[in-house]
């Protein structure tokens, strides 16, 4: 039934989606609108830099074996039995609505190309009615057809995270919303063939909430998990200590405190999931949940301005290096990064802030440096917001001398306190009093 496949957007959802169904034998067509990154896929490589356990092997494999071809034409719609539309939502805060500008775009480009009995499914994360208000409006105004009558359309949330892209499409359960019983069936039929995971068929505003809502979820218990830690702090006692002995009790499992939360999904998923009952409810938990979860960037860069008031100086001309730029540790996603806030606010008292991450390139015009000690030197300040696998192995005796003055904030438990104070550092950390 399915032979030709189309997946609209080849970055995290779209090329390990892509690269699957080609291993599984399909001829995929991956459309993105960058033709470097167009070029990159057609040789073999995956652009998604970072730890991603089988992935550039696997997109190596399917292209050589001519199983998957990237393109920036959309004309490969007019022969696909499926279209995947896997392109990136976010929400804009200030105007309070989704921007679903690449959404519309990729639909309007494959309303003009696709063909009647196409199946055409929407990956991308979306505010509960988008489905019936926008996405099928714009197919069957622009291709002229009826949805459930000349094509059939579907809403299958991916369920990604950037170092577990391939395993997570094998092995978690996927929600399949269809417009009707025979876009469900055929959503299972298709999505059968790389999930091992359950299959749930359901309607497309029940697929749209399921998505949006559980990426609340965890966006409130880790605003939990925050608060705790400010608790602590003030306290002057160890959140991890107290999750762990919090976590021995039945049914209880706090999540883990931060300097932010970042990434696509779980900064905007309760804000598309608010948006789906704008000016009929106005939900309250999540918002603060999310309001306080904003707030971690500001309070870690806080952390080194107190340490640097203890050592009688300011942070204004003191040089600072923020140690992870990437959201994820081991990644080099940059989506929403807490360490944006944090940088900001730094500069924005006069400090001079030099960036490390081991995997992140560039991001709008920052240098980011890759070698670690001799971002180190002369710094008054290291700021770790990231827990990359490189900053639990560093020489600290090294990044002692190499430091004109030995502040370290630690955002993410990477050090223990103890160690640190006997090492001669000035030691602060979210959640450690």
């Amino acid at each position: 039934m399915f032979k030709n496949i189309v997946i609209v957007g080849t970055g995290y959802v779209g090329i390990p989606v892509a690269a699957m169904f080609a291993d599984k034998g399909f001829n995929v067509v991956g459309i993105n609108r960058t033709k470097e990154k167009v070029d990159l896929i057609n040789r073999g490589l995956c652009p998604i830099e970072g730890d991603e356990p089988n992935l550039p092997e696997l997109i190596e494999k399917v292209v050589k074996g001519k199983k998957l071809v990237a393109t920036t034409d959309y004309s490969a719609c007019k022969t696909a039995d499926a279209i995947l539309i896997c392109v990136e939502t976010p929400f804009d805060s200030d105007k309070w609505e989704p921007k679903y500008d690449s959404l519309k775009s990729a639909l309007k480009s494959v309303a003009e190309n696709m063909s009647k009995n196409s199946l055409v499914i929407v990956e991308s994360t979306i505010a509960p009615t988008t489905m019936e208000t926008l996405v099928k409006p714009i197919l069957e105004n622009t291709s002229k057809m009826k949805a459930g009558k000349d094509f059939l359309l579907g809403n299958c949330p991916e369920r990604v995270m950037p170092g577990k892209l391939l395993y997570n499409i094998e092995n978690l359960s996927r929600v399949c919303g269809g417009i009707n019983e025979e876009t469900r069936e055929r959503m299972l039929q298709l999505y059968s063939h790389i999930v091992k995971g359950e299959l749930y068929p359901t309607d497309c505003i029940t697929a749209e909430v399921v998505k949006t809502a559980e990426n609340a979820y965890r966006d409130v218990e880790i605003a939990f998990a925050n608060e705790v830690a400010l608790i602590c702090e003030k306290l002057g006692i160890d959140v991890y200590e107290v999750r762990e002995l919090v976590n021995k009790a039945p049914y209880r499992n706090m999540h883990l405190p931060g300097a932010g939360v970042g990434g696509h999904c779980l900064p905007k998923d309760s804000l598309l999931l608010s948006y789906g009952v704008k000016g009929i409810l106005t939900p309250e938990l999540m918002i603060l949940a999310r309001n306080l979860n904003k707030k971690m960037p500001f309070h870690t860069a806080g952390l080194l301005i107190d340490a640097l008031k203890e050592k009688g100086m300011d942070v204004k001309g003191k040089n600072i290096t923020v140690c992870g730029f990437a959201y994820l540790e081991n990644s080099d996603d940059t989506r929403n990064t807490p360490s944006l806030g944090v940088i900001n606010t730094l500069k924005g008292k006069g400090a001079i802030v030099e960036i490390h991450d081991p995997f992140v390139k560039s991001y709008e015009g920052l240098e980011i440096k890759k070698e670690f000690y001799s971002c180190v030197k002369d710094s008054d300040a290291l700021v770790f917001v990231t827990a990359h696998s490189e900053y639990k192995n560093l020489d600290l005796s090294k990044i002692k001398e190499l430091m004109k003055t030995p502040i370290i904030i630690d955002g993410r438990n990477i050090f223990d306190k103890e160690e640190m104070i006997k090492k001669g550092f000035l030691y602060k950390g979210v959640g450690k009093g």
